[in-house]
């Protein structure tokens, strides 16, 4: 009876730590502080400056504004989670955050929220909304206001295989009144309980937690309540029309195909951006777009977009390797590397040979064997196979070795080259290519858009996170498993019983997150309705996270004149004309301006006291590359050949103004097939975070043979932030031209003169 009511006791006092005292996180409040007037002045004095010292001064009707899409706040669980003591977090960073950092840190045009759908309960996504509200209130005339908020969500699918597995989107909507917004957000089954799961551990050991760590024992306690309100939300019914189900139920689509039915039966204004395609953190091998092409998984009038690069790394370049092969069965293979990439799967034998010691030759190869195919069946759980690993021991398997800043276990069937050359041909008469424009964003889970515009604060302003220490790390994750000669299967039913980081690769993960990129839209206005129709029409570009001012125009060969985005059709050789200036050297701390309107520790909080701050300077533009890209005109065409980067390099004669070149194709008439062209506006080198990835030293003729990670915990030091030289660059929308025969010449009239009989004769 003691016993009994001894547990019982435990149990009540674990029940209080982990429930009781918690507080539900609200959105925040909005500072009411307008942008300063001359901070508004210089962007488009700076502009103008910039667009008139070309040759041919691009049409003052347009000017490009900057922007972020891709923006999570502690309304999502992984935020919230990367926010806690125990992983270094500093705190809560609701919705207003975001809108303050943009106005006053950023100094950006127009930003989004989208936090995930499955953390969105009915209450916070109407938190949400009034935030972006509150936003777009204190920005003043609608018409030409300082800032531009969207409402939005990401759309969090993840499968366990690669017919399964369709990938992230954010949705954006236009519309701020109730009938231009959905009643609620839209997520992928699956992810819920991930989120609801949200500590690496279980319950009495979550318990622990604001025990261990008493003095920041609320963070924990308001944690179990974001999980409680979370869990409290019932399921909507499937198969029921969108507009036809209760406001406070969590709606969900497990396909694009259903994900674009829905939106359609809610009619509101929306764009759908898939984010970090090449990202494999949780994609699993052999994932590639093509199942996305298909009539029934595509909206091309609201899938307009793709992101090219966020804070989670650049998804533009496509790489023939392959991170694993699958028999006509099924079985995963693991492929042979080749000289400039090594599979995972391939690594994972060579770390079972290291430890064969005086084991005979035979059985060490057959080890070796057996842990390549352990891994290749694993997929994104494959280095649970070894036990005991490293990160030293996995090198830079998996990485994409000569991509810019490349996503992390990068999976090229997603890469955003690919999705634009790879063709659907189940409609024999009308084939179907992707037709997306290229933008950027950061990703970020901190509420702060566009952290791009100073490198600094790796530990702050990216996603790396982890323990302050090693007892904490061993507390969290439990210890490191020692080393075992043989590799071990992994049983893919305890995916759903293992908590999500424990399945991923976590450790490797943090060398490569960035500050983050930019989308920057050509405008007609300021407004959001300009900014919108410049979205929707792919009149955009995406930068890395500098403010490059880019142009990208086609100006004969056509009928008329073109800019990016569009698609046009051309009797002649395309002429095109780019203008590239760079992005403003920073001035340390923030502008005079904004240190008077907003405190000091408002600012510190935000921006970690360093605000966008131009100087008169510009970086300089030192080349123009450019894609060419075929599009398959049939379903067997090699995908490789029809890829051409860098089709052509044009040498930047900058003298800190910009440049601006020309080119044409003289082929592309008598190629007789679709083209498209997109440039990339490449800066000086300039330090940034996390620009060399896992750091790899040469050795002993090997370009890899050690690393030294980025780590997110406490294996490096906060305040190092990584640093290596990194050419910052500008990807323009690409331009589709498509030839058509010239019109017949016209034939000179015969002169004709009356006949004798009164007839018309020659």
């Amino acid at each position: 009876m003691f016993v009994g009511l001894g547990l019982l006791g435990t149990c009540g006092v674990a029940g209080y730590v982990v429930y009781g005292g918690g507080r539900h996180r609200g959105p925040g409040t909005v500072d009411p502080t307008r942008v300063p007037p001359s901070v508004r002045t210089a962007r488009s004095a700076d502009q103008a400056g910039a667009s008139q010292r070309f040759r041919t001064p691009p049409p003052a009707t347009q000017q490009i504004l900057f922007g972020d899409l891709h923006v999570h706040t502690t309304f999502s669980a992984d935020a919230f989670m990367r926010s806690l003591p125990f992983l270094q977090g500093e705190g809560a960073h609701p919705p207003a955050d975001a809108c303050d950092y943009a106005r006053f840190c950023s100094d950006l045009d127009f930003f989004a929220l989208t936090d995930h759908a499955e953390s969105l309960t009915p209450r916070r996504w109407q938190e949400s909304i009034a935030s972006v509200r509150q936003c777009n209130a204190v920005a003043g005339d609608p018409a030409d206001p300082d800032l531009v908020a969207f409402v939005g969500f990401e759309w969090t699918q993840v499968g366990q295989t690669p017919e399964e597995h369709y990938g992230h989107k954010n949705v954006i909507l236009r519309g701020l009144d109730d009938a231009a917004l959905l009643p609620r957000p839209i997520s992928a089954p699956g992810l819920i309980g991930a989120a609801l799961r949200g500590l690496p551990m279980g319950l009495m050991q979550q318990a622990r937690i604001p025990i261990r760590d008493f003095s920041n024992r609320q963070a924990y306690l308001d944690l179990r309540v974001f999980q409680k309100e979370i869990a409290e939300v019932p399921t909507c019914p499937i198969g029921v029309d969108t507009r036809q189900l209760p406001k406070t139920c969590a709606e969900t689509a497990s396909t694009p195909k259903e994900l674009f039915e829905k939106l359609a039966q809610a009619n509101v204004p929306a764009l759908v951006i898939p984010p970090g395609t090449t990202w494999g953190f949780y994609p699993p091998p052999g994932y590639r777009w093509d199942k996305q092409l298909a009539p029934a998984q595509r909206d091309p009038g609201r899938q307009r977009l793709v992101e090219v690069h966020s804070g989670h790394g650049n998804s533009e370049e496509y790489r023939t390797y392959q991170d694993v092969s699958f028999a006509a069965d099924g079985t995963a293979i693991c492929p042979a590397p080749t000289a400039d990439y090594e599979p995972c799967c391939w690594r994972a034998g060579e770390i079972i040979r290291s430890r064969c010691g005086d084991t005979p030759a035979a059985e060490c190869e057959q080890r070796v064997i057996t842990a390549r195919a352990n891994y290749a069946a694993a997929g994104v759980a494959g280095q649970n196979t070894v036990r005991g690993a490293s990160v030293a021991d996995w090198k830079n398997c998996g990485q994409c070795r000569d991509c810019f800043l490349p996503t992390f276990m990068h999976r090229p069937g997603g890469a955003v080259q690919y999705m634009l050359a790879r063709g659907d041909f189940s409609d024999p008469v009308t084939p179907y290519h992707e037709r997306m424009g290229m933008i950027a964003s950061s990703d970020n889970h901190s509420a702060r858009p566009g952290t791009g515009y100073k490198e600094m604060a790796r530990r702050k302003l990216t996603e790396a996170a982890g323990p302050k220490d090693a007892d904490w790390l061993e507390f969290i994750f439990g210890a490191r498993p020692k080393p075992t000669p043989t590799s071990v299967a992994f049983d893919q039913s305890r995916v759903g019983r293992m908590m999500p980081w424990q399945v991923v690769d976590l450790e490797r993960q943090a060398s490569f997150f960035l500050t983050g990129g930019l989308v920057a839209v050509h405008a007609a206005g300021r407004s959001r309705t300009a900014i919108w129709e410049a979205l929707e029409q792919r009149q955009v570009y995406g930068t890395s996270g500098d403010k490059i001012l880019l142009w990208f125009d086609l100006v004969a060969g056509a009928s008329a004149p073109a800019s990016m985005g569009a698609q046009v059709e051309i009797t002649a050789a395309p002429h095109f004309v780019v203008r590239a200036a760079g992005s403003f050297v920073q001035k340390p701390g923030c502008p005079a301006d904004v240190l008077t309107a907003v405190p000091a520790r408002r600012l510190q909080k935000l921006c970690q006291g360093e605000c966008y701050h131009p100087d008169d300077k510009r970086r300089r533009i030192v080349r123009v590359e450019v894609v060419r890209i075929r599009p398959q005109v049939r379903d067997d065409e090699s995908i490789e050949p029809l890829i051409e980067d860098v089709w052509k390099v044009l040498p930047c004669d900058d003298q800190g103004a910009g440049c601006e070149v020309e080119f044409e194709d003289p082929d592309a008439v008598a190629g007789g097939r679709e083209l498209l062209y997109y440039v990339r506006a490449i800066q000086e080198a300039t330090p940034a975070v996390n620009g060399a990835n896992l750091r790899c030293v040469a050795e002993g003729g090997q370009s890899c043979a050690t690393i030294d990670p980025c780590y997110g915990d406490f294996r490096t030091p906060y305040a190092d932030d990584c640093l290596s030289p990194v050419e910052e660059r500008a990807w323009s929308s690409p331009i589709w031209v498509r030839p058509v025969a010239p019109p017949p010449a016209a034939i000179p009239a015969t002169p004709v003169t009356p006949a004798r009989d009164g007839g018309v004769g020659p």
